[in-house]
C-alpha cells in the first residue's frame, strides 16, 4: 500500500516527469471487437500496428504508401501530411548519379501505422486540449527526444530531396491555425546504433553520411471547430459520438529516414457515460524506399548484418535499444501512446 503515496510524492517533487503520468497497459487488439468502448478496461489503450491480413499480434510490417492509400483512404486524408498528398516526384538533380534518370521519378515510400484508444476517466468539457498544445508537455511524451519552440520565419528553405513534395499547398507550415507552435527536434541514435553507422559511413562511398542524429520540423496544434468534419472522423474512429476535439502533431521535414510522421488523436464523447471521454489516437511514419532497398548491401558484411535497416526500424534488431526511436517504431509507438493516455488521465 506505501507504493502509491509514493509515486505521489516522486510526481509532486518532478511534475515534468513523464514518469508521473498515470500508468496505463497496453493490450494487443486483435479483432474488432476489441475497439468496442463497453470492453475496453480501466487503464488500458487498446493498441494494434498489425498489417492487413496479419494472424499474429506482432506482426507488424511497413506497407507501400500506394498500397496504404488504396486501403485505407480515410487514414490517408488524416493521416498524411494534408489531405491530397501523395508520393512526390523526385527531381533529377536530387537523384543518386548511380540512378539519375532523365525524367523525374516518384520517390516510393512504405508507411508504419499504429491506431489505438482508450478512455479517460473524465467528461470531454474538463480536458481543454489548448492546454496540451505546449513545449513541456511535448517534451513529457519523449524525454529522449529534444525540443525547442521556433516560428514559421524560422523555417529553413530545405533544398533537399527530403523535403520535396511536403509543402502544404493549403497554408504554410506553422501558420493557420489559432492554437499552434513550431518546432525543432533532434534525437541522437541510443545504444549501439551510433558505432554502427560510424562502420557504414566508413564502408559507404557516397559523400552524404548517414547522420547518428534524427533531425525534424513539426507543428503542434489544435483542430478548431471548423476544422473538425464530424462525419469523417467519426468514420475514421468507428465510433459515431460527437468529435469534441482533434490534437495533431504533423512532422513535415525529417534529415533522413523517414519522409514526414503524424500523431493524431481523436477526442469524442462516450457513448453511454457522460462522465468519460473516448480518445482514439494514431501514429503515422513514411519510410524511404531507399532506406530498405540498402538491405542487401548491409548484409553481406558481417559487422552489420544486424544493421538492416528494416529490421532495426521494426524493433527486430540487435541494435535496438531503449524505449525511443531506437527501440524500433512498434515499442516507440506503443510507449509514445501510453505515455500520452497517462498525460492526458493525470492532468485532469
Amino acid at each position: 500500500m506505501w507504493i502509491r503515496p509514493a509515486i505521489a510524492v516522486i510526481c509532486l517533487v518532478s511534475a515534468i516527469s513523464a514518469a508521473c503520468a498515470e500508468d496505463f497497459r497496453i493490450e494487443e487488439a486483435t479483432t474488432a471487437s476489441d475497439w468496442n468502448v463497453a470492453q475496453i478496461k480501466p487503464g488500458t489503450v487498446v493498441f494494434s500496428d498489425r498489417a492487413d491480413g496479419a494472424k499474429a499480434a506482432d506482426d507488424a510490417a511497413l506497407v507501400p504508401f500506394k498500397q496504404w492509400a488504396q486501403s485505407h483512404p480515410l487514414q490517408t486524408k488524416f493521416l498524411a501530411p494534408y489531405p491530397g498528398y501523395s508520393e512526390p516526384i523526385q527531381p533529377k538533380a536530387n537523384q543518386p548519379k548511380a540512378n539519375a534518370r532523365k525524367s523525374p521519378v516518384t520517390q516510393k515510400l512504405y508507411m508504419y501505422v499504429a491506431q489505438a484508444r482508450f478512455i479517460l476517466d473524465q467528461p470531454p468539457a474538463t480536458i481543454g486540449l489548448a492546454r496540451y498544445v505546449t513545449l513541456p508537455f511535448l517534451g513529457k511524451t519523449d524525454p529522449a527526444i529534444k525540443h525547442k519552440v521556433i516560428t514559421a520565419a524560422d523555417l529553413p528553405q530545405h533544398k533537399d530531396a527530403q523535403a520535396a513534395g511536403n509543402d502544404n499547398p493549403q497554408r504554410p507550415w506553422c501558420t493557420g491555425r489559432a492554437t499552434l507552435i513550431c518546432i525543432e527536434s533532434s534525437y541522437a541514435l541510443e545504444g549501439r546504433i551510433p558505432l554502427g553507422i560510424m562502420l557504414a559511413n566508413k564502408l559507404r562511398d557516397r559523400a552524404k553520411k548517414i547522420s547518428d542524429h534524427i533531425d525534424f520540423e513539426s507543428e503542434l496544434s489544435l483542430l478548431a471547430p471548423s476544422d473538425i468534419d464530424q462525419a469523417a472522423l467519426q468514420q475514421l474512429t468507428a465510433l459515431d459520438t460527437a468529435v469534441v476535439g482533434a490534437l495533431e502533431q504533423n512532422i513535415f521535414y525529417v534529415n533522413q529516414i523517414m519522409k514526414f510522421g503524424k500523431f493524431f488523436a481523436v477526442v469524442q464523447d462516450h457513448p453511454t457515460d457522460p462522465g468519460k471521454t473516448v480518445v482514439t489516437a494514431y501514429m503515422a511514419l513514411a519510410i524511404e524506399a531507399s532506406v530498405l532497398e540498402k538491405k542487401r548491401k548491409f548484409e553481406k558484411v558481417p559487422v552489420l548484418r544486424n544493421l538492416v535497416p528494416e529490421e532495426v526500424l521494426m524493433g527486430k534488431s540487435s541494435f535496438n535499444s531503449g524505449a525511443s526511436i531506437s527501440a524500433g517504431l512498434p515499442k516507440y509507438a506503443r510507449n509514445e501512446i501510453k505515455t500520452v493516455a497517462g498525460l492526458l488521465q493525470q492532468e485532469k
